[in-house]
């Protein structure tokens, strides 16, 4: 009797270490396969719009670059974006004011090239429009040479007192 229940005991150790050596070995098997997923998705998915200059460097496809005032980096940042080209912008500060380049991914060179034309038919435009300011001081000026509409009304009336 007391053979027969070392025997089970035995039997039930032996039972459960390789039920847990197979757990073990198939909890790791689920973990390569995670990883090797991981490690293709990162391969195929790389960041796109907006990124660093080393990220777009990495990417070993090659760099163009433009160089792009300070007015006009926020329109070409959306221009970008909209026609899905990866860039990077670096502010040379050792210059007044500073001068920003623009890099672009020489696989995008389709791309790149619309990016660049239509930058430049809104930088364009928007120097053939009149500063909005100066509209303003103008209008400023032919108010100031009117005369005031309060005193003319006083005058209407007849009140020299006032």
């Amino acid at each position: 009797m007391q053979e027969v229940i070392e025997e089970k005991v035995v039997r039930l150790a032996i039972t459960i270490t390789k039920l847990s050596v197979r757990t073990i070995i198939a909890g790791v098997k689920a973990y390569l396969r995670h990883r090797q997923k991981k490690h293709l998705a990162a391969i195929d998915e790389h960041i796109q719009g907006k990124q660093y200059i080393d990220e777009l460097v990495k990417q070993n496809q090659g760099v163009t670059s433009m160089v792009v005032g300070d007015e006009g980096l926020r329109t070409i940042e959306r221009i970008a974006k909209k026609y899905g080209v990866d860039f990077a912008v670096m502010k040379d500060t050792s210059e007044k004011p500073p001068v920003f380049t623009v890099f672009f991914k020489a696989r995008d060179t389709d791309a790149m090239e619309a990016v660049v034309n239509e930058y430049s038919k809104k930088m364009v435009k928007k120097q053939e429009r009149p500063s909005v300011i100066a509209k303003l001081r103008k209008f400023i000026e032919i108010a100031k040479k009117q005369p005031n509409k309060a005193k003319n009304r006083l005058e209407i009336l007849g009140c020299r007192r006032c």
